[in-house]
């Protein structure tokens, strides 16, 4: 008798767990100034997340963004701590400018609650390594979210490096950024802080450049190169005053030169890379297209096999790794120590920049 009572106890919380997993995941929103929020707004009809509360100090953001009429007027709230206390999100995802980020970990790590990020983590290496400390006290994922995570082409070409089909990687040169934020009508609360070194952390180095070290970093297995240079342009200072709009940063590891170039001064938007081996290289075209040179063999332009679910999508993603339902190594594009990495370089590129020299790491 004892023995049945024990099993039907063990299926009720076996049901009780599968039910917990399927069920949507309970997102707070902090902060809505991102253009990127758009990215929830178009996934909020999939059934697989549901946005319990948002959260954003600024009563004219608050009163006009572009989740009022999608939600109750009673789940939009002037304090973050008052919307993790009555909503009790599972995970809150920061749309706010990058300094906001450091002030949501502080807020929901004690809470136990986890947090996604749009890229890159921080402003400065300090704040990286506190949200780093919070984490790991509190037990918290921190997950830091770029476009270019996504892409299907990125995936092909490192599973085709990391199988040796480019041989020993040598360069990787990658491209980002478009005409600038200005210049393809970002709206004025995306401009209110991405055009503020301190907001931002800096203009088209922080903006553009953080994917490439990210990329750079997930390529080579989380490797931290051995020193940082870099060269940023100030091409339109009329447009952007107060920070860089040309980024050129050149990382130096054992065997291998990376090449990040993040422009707002390109003619037109791009997001590719070149990866470089002795045996050839791939170029990834866009999210999908890319073409290979292999052993002297040039191969036609191609489609890169479609991602498979949780692993192609943020908010998949974001829900099965608070579910316990995958795991990340520390290299992962969208890991904490992949993106504490990425915030040390990309402070030690400003450095290099004011001073002209490279910055040892």
């Amino acid at each position: 008798m004892k023995r049945l009572i024990f099993l039907l106890s063990l299926m009720l919380s076996v049901c009780a767990m599968a039910q917990k997993a399927d069920s949507p995941l309970r997102i707070g929103v902090s902060g809505v100034a991102h253009g990127h929020l758009w990215n929830l707004i178009g996934a909020m009809h999939r059934g697989d997340f549901v946005i319990v509360g948002v959260a954003e100090e600024n009563d004219d953001f608050r009163q006009h963004n572009n989740l009022v009429g999608r939600l109750p007027k009673e789940k939009f709230y002037a304090s973050l701590a008052e919307m993790l206390d009555k909503e009790k999100p599972e995970v809150v995802v920061d749309y706010g400018s990058i300094l906001h980020h450091a002030a949501t970990v502080e807020a929901c790590a004690p809470r136990g609650i986890h947090v996604m990020v749009e890229k890159p983590l921080a402003t400065t290496y300090k704040q990286a390594l506190r949200m780093e400390a919070l984490a790991k006290k509190y037990g918290i994922k921190i997950m830091t979210n770029y476009e270019t995570t996504w892409y299907a082409a990125n995936h092909h070409v490192k599973q085709l490096a990391d199988r040796g089909g480019l041989g020993n990687i040598t360069r990787i040169d990658v491209y980002d950024g478009h005409e600038g934020p200005k210049e393809i009508g970002c709206d004025r609360m995306f401009l209110s802080w991405l055009t503020d070194p301190k907001q931002n952390g800096g203009g088209a180095v922080i903006d553009f450049g953080c994917y490439g070290v990210n990329l750079a970093t997930w390529m080579l297995g989380g490797e931290k190169p051995k020193s940082v240079y870099a060269v940023l342009q100030h091409n339109k200072p009329d447009v952007y005053p107060l920070v860089d709009d040309d980024a050129t940063i050149l990382l130096e590891y054992e065997g291998c030169t990376v090449q990040v170039m993040g422009s707002w001064c390109w003619p037109y938007s791009r997001k590719d890379m070149y990866v470089y081996g002795s045996r050839g290289y791939a170029y990834q075209r866009t999210g999908n297209r890319m073409q290979l040179l292999v052993d002297g063999k040039q191969g036609k332009e191609f489609n890169a096999p479609r991602l498979q679910a949780p692993y192609d999508d943020s908010y998949r993603y974001l829900k099965a790794l608070v579910r316990g339902q995958i795991e990340e190594q520390p290299s992962d594009l969208s890991a904490l120590e992949n993106n504490v990495l990425v915030v040390r370089i990309l402070e030690a590129a400003i450095r290099s920049a004011k001073t002209g020299k490279a910055v040892k790491l």
